[in-house]
């Protein structure tokens, strides 16, 4: 079974990283399925590319140059759309780099660091900012931006998890403040083959992972051979139009053909007292309180080291 090519027939999107990779893809997906898409990336020549190839094939398609960090590119974006499609339905963010190969926070440069954060997590906030207030004048839309499992820690490193886990706090605070405008906003945590993901320095990577204990073996097996990056276009696509709505707040895993909904984060009650009745706990009572969860063994250990 196919998608029908007026799907998304008369709907506009922009999506900021869309000259490679899973955004390129993404794009590509969009015009087939009759939307009009805003194409973005640093590289001119790249992003021309890609929008040709879209016009070549009959779709709909504009560029944009330069980094969704900017406020100023994030914002042609949006205008962009409007003024060359006459509205704006969406927009999504697949902007980012990868950090070092083998990086972690005992070597993490501090430039570096702010680079990859605002690769990913600034230009997710540019892109939002820019489109939320078009999009709610408009009567409502959506905002899908790009997280990663790596901010479970499952893959290690520094900057990309913590750039990531931003992004989906910044998609959840979001989503609760624009509810009441119409505009959506959930996040997903894509798999799949772009540069970000293949290549020796990527293998020996999630390998040492794997190594230590860090990456189990099924995630690891997944990330070894991922899925191309047209797999997880449907995702962002359906959740992009109209057709996903009332869907916010939420975050999607999407690798292959697997789809999974990470469930919002619970408070585990560990201990309580009244503050009015009772002291302050002391350290004995916190670590006992913590012994739930790290085991009494370790809290013991910890408690006679420091």
């Amino acid at each position: 079974m196919t998608d029908a090519p007026d799907t998304l027939s008369g709907q506009v999107f922009a999506v900021a990283g869309s000259s490679r990779g899973i955004g390129a893809a993404l794009v590509v997906r969009l015009a087939e399925l009759g939307a009009a898409v805003v194409v973005n990336g640093r590289d001119r020549y790249v992003v021309e590319a890609t929008v040709e190839a879209i016009r070549s094939s009959g779709g709909r398609a504009e560029p944009v140059v330069g980094s969704a960090s900017d406020a100023a590119v994030a914002h042609a974006l949006v205008r962009t759309a409007v003024e060359s499609f006459g509205r704006l339905d969406g927009v999504a963010n697949c902007a980012g780099i990868a950090e070092p190969p083998g990086s972690s926070v005992l070597s993490m440069d501090s430039e570096v660091f702010a680079d990859v954060v605002a690769s990913h997590l600034t230009s997710a906030f540019e892109v939002t900012r820019a489109a939320a207030p078009v999009l709610a004048e408009g009567g409502g839309g959506s905002i899908v931006l790009s997280g990663s499992a790596a901010a479970l820690g499952i893959f290690g490193g520094s900057a990309y998890p913590a750039a990531k886990a931003g992004v989906t706090g910044l998609a959840l605070a979001a989503a609760a403040d624009l509810r009441h405008l119409g505009v959506r906003v959930n996040v997903v945590m894509p798999g799949a083959r772009t540069r970000l993901s293949t290549g020796e320095d990527y293998h020996r990577h999630i390998d040492g992972l794997r190594d230590r204990g860090i990456l189990d073996a099924g995630t690891h097996a997944a990330a070894a051979d991922p899925a191309p990056a047209a797999y997880v276009t449907s995702t962002y696509a359906q959740l992009l139009s109209r057709m996903s709505a009332p869907i916010t707040g939420e975050v999607f895993s999407a690798a292959g053909n697997f789809i999974g909904r990470y469930a919002p984060a619970e408070l585990q009650l560990l201990a309580y007292a009244d503050h009015v009745e009772t002291p302050p706990m002391t350290l004995a009572q916190v670590g006992q309180a913590m012994a739930a969860v790290s085991g009494p063994e370790v809290v013991g250990r910890a408690s006679a080291d420091h």
